[in-house]
């Protein structure tokens, strides 16, 4: 019977964008996406917040009978499979994550926010405004980009995963980050690294932020490795 793995995607994203690693990763697994509220067009709830996404991570386990799982998480995705190993450790059984921030604090929020104002994004960024349009398609992109930096400015006010709470994940962890990676600083990975007390850690050659510009093949490798 093959091991279950669930892709989580970033911010701003859509499951779509882990195709290609879940292609490769269906043989051998029994692999399962899904989009969380308010992405890729679906209803937007009032808030968003890491507690809301894990929460419809557990209902999406429970809708598909899942009991355990290995969770691959992106960017957002990884700090959400973090946040599930730490508050549903039963249904855990080991994490992926790849180019996740995890240290946040108001400063850090604010500068991730500055970056997110629609109506500049629109004027200067034309073709990520038609693809954040098109992958959000019905719903309009621009409140779902004011929603993620509502959450990211409460993150930096009250982090939802403290540095204590790293050592009560007891499952094994791959922290994967590119060396080129440019919204995910090596310290407070590593920092995260050394709390952990069944962690590993990869750091990708070559490899930037953006999930379009990583090594699938090379990530598959690892992942099945670890897993």
């Amino acid at each position: 019977m093959y091991r279950t793995l669930l892709f989580l995607h970033g911010a701003l994203g859509s499951e779509t964008q882990l195709h290609p690693l879940k292609e490769m990763l269906k043989d051998g697994y029994d692999v399962h996406s899904f989009n969380f509220a308010g992405h890729a067009g679906k209803a937007l709830p009032e808030t968003f917040s890491i507690k809301l996404f894990a929460e419809e991570t557990v209902l999406f386990c429970e809708a598909n009978e899942i009991k355990s799982l290995s969770i691959f998480g992106y960017s957002m995705g990884g700090y959400v499979a973090l946040y599930l190993a730490k508050h549903y450790p039963h249904l855990v059984e080991s994490v992926i994550t790849l180019g996740t921030k995890l240290h946040w604090d108001e400063t850090v929020a604010a500068k991730e926010v500055k970056m997110m104002q629609p109506d500049i994004i629109e004027q200067k960024v034309p073709a990520f405004a038609a693809q954040l349009q098109k992958q959000h398609n019905p719903a309009d992109w621009k409140i779902v980009m004011t929603k993620t930096a509502d959450m990211l400015t409460e993150m930096g006010r009250n982090n939802p995963l403290q540095s204590t709470d790293y050592n009560d994940i007891q499952c094994p962890v791959l922290l994967m980050l590119g060396d080129r990676d440019k919204m995910v600083t090596m310290d407070e990975t590593v920092a995260a690294y050394k709390l952990l007390p069944k962690a590993q850690l990869a750091i990708l050659p070559g490899t930037p932020h953006a999930i379009e510009q990583v090594d699938v093949e090379m990530v598959n490798l690892l992942v099945r490795k670890f897993i």
